[in-house]
């Protein structure tokens, strides 16, 4: 046990629990307090709006619609006709393959 400890560079309490508890402990889902539907229909309804729009009216942190838009799958593209004084851009839906 003493040539793995200094082997790796590991506290010998650190190798001890290590031993004892080989098994892995089996980890659950996260719980998530988006709703992808709801999300998806304000996306619909409100096409141009930001993240941090779209969390007030969800009552969530954009950084919890940032993470559901990267599951969803669903990209914005800048639209290159619009000037920049006038956000518009074009919504992405994977699944439904359309654009908004």
């Amino acid at each position: 046990m003493a040539e793995v400890v200094a082997r790796f560079d590991v506290g010998v309490a650190s190798l001890t629990r290590w031993v004892k508890n080989i098994h892995r402990k089996p980890q659950g889902f996260r719980q998530r307090k988006i709703d992808l539907d709801v999300l998806r229909q304000d996306i619909l309804d409100y096409p141009e709006a930001y993240q941090y729009e779209r969390a007030k009216r969800l009552d969530v942190t954009q950084n919890a619609i940032f993470l559901a838009l990267k599951k969803l799958g669903i990209t914005y593209k800048k639209n290159s006709e619009a000037s920049q004084s006038r956000r518009k851009r074009t919504a992405y839906l994977p699944e439904e393959d359309c654009r908004l």
